[in-house]
């Protein structure tokens, strides 16, 4: 049976000791939050982010709008957030119902992109410069450096090319080579089950069974789909948790730990702006 990777409890540590600092601060670090449209699940993540920031001592703001806001206001709005010193993390809540995402995200200033998907944020990870990185992506490092005997130096990431990108540099910092697919490609099985390191992050319940999972593989599954039975994610956790090496809960796994280091990218955020490290920001 595979190690359950407890992603709460390992959160819960990161959390506490993100409030600690906080407390320490001369002035509390500020998140706003953009949240476009009435997604059902992109309505729960927020909550859970401002509950989150709220326990850590750090300011929060959220700026809802409806699903077809135009991409200027969203972009009008991010400017202003960007002017204004006492907020020093802009997040955009995705996917967003039908604006364009990178178009969105680019006019965040790269040093309050406290979500890690700014393309000048992806080319500092790139080339290894100092960089505030994808929250989630760090969150599922984190998990997978607390598998125990994970052995082989392969990883299949079936996601966005988005969200994947910072996570294929993480992974090979670790010496772990990557390779992403789309969740309709041709034998999807056939591809997965050769990963040492399986990360899914798609949004359809059970999309990955026993039949596409290398026994021993450490399993991250970052999808959450409200169902009827509750919260399910992209693995079929009943079936390949018996033949995995280790495994993430849904709930319980990824999403813990995303919400707590996105606090630790608005601390790191926080500190790059006061005191400032000479780097070009966005013109947008």
């Amino acid at each position: 049976m595979a190690t359950i990777l407890d992603g709460k409890k390992l959160a819960e540590a990161i959390r506490e000791k993100v409030k600690t600092r906080v407390a320490a601060l001369p002035t509390p670090p500020g998140l706003a939050v953009i949240l476009v449209g009435d997604d059902p699940a992109s309505h729960t993540y927020v909550a859970l982010k401002a509950r989150a920031c709220a326990q850590a001592g750090i300011r929060f703001e959220q700026w809802s709008y409806a699903a077809d806001e135009s991409e200027e206001a969203l972009i009008k709005k991010i400017r202003e957030l960007n002017a204004r010193e006492e907020i020093h993390g802009i997040l955009v809540q995705l996917p967003l119902p039908a604006q364009d995402a990178d178009h969105v995200i680019a006019a965040i200033d790269p040093m309050k992109d406290v979500d890690g998907f700014h393309p000048m944020n992806l080319e500092r990870l790139e080339s290894g410069k100092p960089a505030i990185a994808s929250a989630v992506a760090l969150g599922i490092m984190k998990l997978i450096s607390e598998a125990p005997h994970r052995t082989g130096s392969t990883a299949t990431i079936v996601s966005s090319p988005l969200f994947a990108k910072p996570l294929k540099i993480l992974l090979r910092e670790q010496g772990i080579s990557a390779v992403v697919l789309a969740p309709d490609v041709p034998d999807l099985s056939a591809q997965t089950r050769t990963a040492d390191v399986l990360i899914v992050a798609v949004g359809q319940p059970g999309l990955i069974t026993r039949d596409g999972v290398k026994p021993g593989a450490v399993v991250i599954d970052v999808g959450t789909t409200r169902t009827d039975a509750g919260l399910k994610g992209d693995v079929d956790f009943n079936a390949v948790a018996p033949i995995a090496g280790a495994i993430t809960p849904v709930p319980g796994g990824v999403g813990p730990m995303t919400v707590a280091l996105l606090l630790v990218n608005i601390l790191k955020a926080y500190d790059l702006q006061r005191r400032g490290d000479g780097e070009p920001r966005s013109r947008n």
